[in-house]
């Protein structure tokens, strides 16, 4: 007789959260980076936007150089799935009554995805009646409720 195997779960990361991850950002850092490992060793199926690379690129490349911009976008690259920003997101994120054009994508990117969490610092930001928006720590607590 089998056991039943449940599928990884699937979360999708908020640039926010690549940038505390990638500069090492307090107090933030710590619960970023257990996502991130969470992502890498393949705990959970991690998906980001393909305009987090964009968005990543400049902030990194402006901060500190080039070479580490592209340091940071190969980690993202092996670590994460990344969701394109084909049309249907584009016209779903222009067409939604959220805010932030860059927030817009970042939501229809994780539906699209399937995800069961959208992981991000500015929760209040995103819609719930769809998807749970999740900060990292309220994730984390999720997952190991004995550790509060």
């Amino acid at each position: 007789m089998g056991t039943l195997q449940r599928d990884p779960m699937r979360i999708f990361v908020d640039t926010n959260l690549l940038l505390d991850v990638l500069a090492q950002r307090k107090p933030f850092y710590r619960a970023a980076a257990r996502i991130w490992t969470m992502a890498e060793t393949g705990a959970c199926e991690a998906f980001i936007s393909a305009i987090s690379f964009n968005n990543v690129f400049y902030i990194v490349r402006k901060a500190r150089d080039t070479a580490a911009a592209r340091r940071a976008l190969i980690l993202m690259r092996d670590s994460f799935a990344s969701v394109a920003a084909d049309q249907r997101i584009l016209n779903q994120a222009i067409d939604s009554k959220i805010p932030d054009f860059e927030d817009a994508i970042q939501f229809y990117s994780a539906l699209h995805a399937r995800t069961d969490y959208l992981l991000t610092r500015n929760a209040g930001d995103f819609p719930t009646e769809i998807l749970p928006i999740l900060t990292p720590d309220e994730f984390l607590a999720l997952l190991n409720p004995e550790k509060l």
